[in-house]
């Protein structure tokens, strides 16, 4: 009996986005600002594009949607050389935001999101649908932001209504410009965790530009480090970056720490939660203080009507009792995200100051309380990391 022929592999996905031998020269400067780039990115991948300031990162984005065009090399969108195609027709392929966002200042929330449909003849009904789809997604109630103009939203909002404008017409493909770079810490760790919560939802092509190498480990499935002319020295997924960079440039832009910057490849939701106690504010104190005693935990966390953390109680506060209308213990002020890196917990966890941080929900209801043992347990370096998929979903469990 003849032998069975081996079955043959599935072909690897067309890349959605290729950039081939591109080549970019601006007037009046020696050295070209991109420089025989080649590098793809892969459907449904959220691929970041990092590297210092100046080195050809945003011309790159300007590139592929046609804004700019390449003098040397090509570039295809799912397959289709770019330079053939219609560049308007093309734009609304790709969604694009960018760090200053851009709101016609005009004009509401809601219009500024329903641009590309309006030019596109969507009806009203399908376009009205559309924008409180998106503001729904991305955590503004419709109701309370859609007839708001771009002078009545904080930072935070206004990026969150610009990522909704670029995801109106639905395109596959979204390119993001710095997309966090002007906001705070605190506002750009949320936007942080929002764009993978709705990636988990949505499942995007997704190439974003960064200069920051914290960020990059955050969002990316894969990172893309780029020197001067956008020159690609390595193309690899986070934890590979950090643990094998390809030459000393690599090693030098990740810097040292590198053991601790592995902490962004986990997230708050892989931690065994730990097992602290949570009470509504209105149970008796004596019970609060029974059941901290025999946890054995430094505090107790006390939830809200709506199982919100409110404040951290110690024994001892439980005791002495305190003035008539005043409240025992400090407010939980330092909340966090399923999405939240270990990172960023590690930094919460300190700004509480009792050894635990509360994780939640959307709703800012208490999923999880974690603590510093569940981090270390979970950093052990003698172990493999093993990093969750973006936009999955895992339990925690509240004690």
């Amino acid at each position: 009996m003849a032998d069975e022929p081996l079955p043959t592999a599935s072909p690897p996905p067309a890349a959605a986005i290729r950039l081939e031998a591109v080549t970019k020269r601006y007037r009046g400067q020696a050295e070209p600002a991109v420089d025989a780039l080649t590098f793809e990115v892969r459907p449904r991948e959220l691929l970041v594009l990092v590297g210092p300031s100046g080195c050809g990162k945003t011309t790159t984005l300007r590139l592929i949607n046609r804004l700019l065009d390449a003098d040397e090399g090509w570039i295809t969108v799912d397959g289709e050389d770019t330079a053939r195609l219609d560049a308007d027709a093309l734009r609304t392929r790709i969604g694009y935001v960018i760090q200053e966002v851009g709101l016609f200042p005009h004009m509401t929330v809601a219009d500024n999101v329903a641009t590309v449909p309006r030019v596109l003849g969507w009806d009203r009904a399908r376009i009205a649908r559309r924008v409180d789809e998106l503001l729904e997604l991305l955590g503004l109630d419709p109701a309370d932001f859609r007839y708001r103009y771009p002078r009545e939203l904080s930072g935070g909002q206004a990026q969150r209504v610009g990522v909704a404008r670029a995801m109106a017409a639905d395109p596959p493909i979204l390119l993001m410009d710095e997309p966090f770079g002007s906001l705070d810490p605190i506002t750009r760790a949320r936007l942080g965790d929002e764009l993978l919560r709705v990636q988990g939802s949505v499942a995007k092509t997704i190439l974003l530009v960064t200069h920051d190498i914290d960020e990059a480990i955050k969002l990316g499935d894969r990172i893309a480090i780029v020197e001067r002319g956008a020159r690609v020295l390595q193309v690899d997924a986070p934890e590979r970056v950090l643990s094998h960079p390809a030459d000393d440039y690599v090693r030098e832009f990740v810097g040292s720490g590198a053991a601790l910057r592995r902490l962004g490849l986990l997230r708050v939701r892989e931690l065994e939660p730990g097992r602290w106690p949570a009470l509504p504010r209105t149970a008796e104190r004596h019970v609060v203080r029974d059941e901290l005693i025999a946890s054995g935990r430094p505090a107790a966390l006390l939830l809200d009507e709506a199982r919100r953390p409110w404040r951290w109680v110690t024994a001892r506060e439980l005791e002495r009792g305190g003035e008539p209308g005043s409240e025992p213990g400090a407010p939980a002020s330092a909340e966090l995200t399923p999405a939240a890196t270990l990172h960023e917990a590690l930094d919460a966890i300190v700004r509480e100051g009792v050894g635990a941080a509360a994780a939640v929900d959307d709703a800012g209801a208490l999923q999880a309380i974690v603590d510093l043992e569940a981090i270390m347990a979970a950093a052990d370096l003698s172990r493999p990391f093993e990093r969750t998929a973006h936009g999955e979903e895992a339990g925690l469990v509240v004690s």
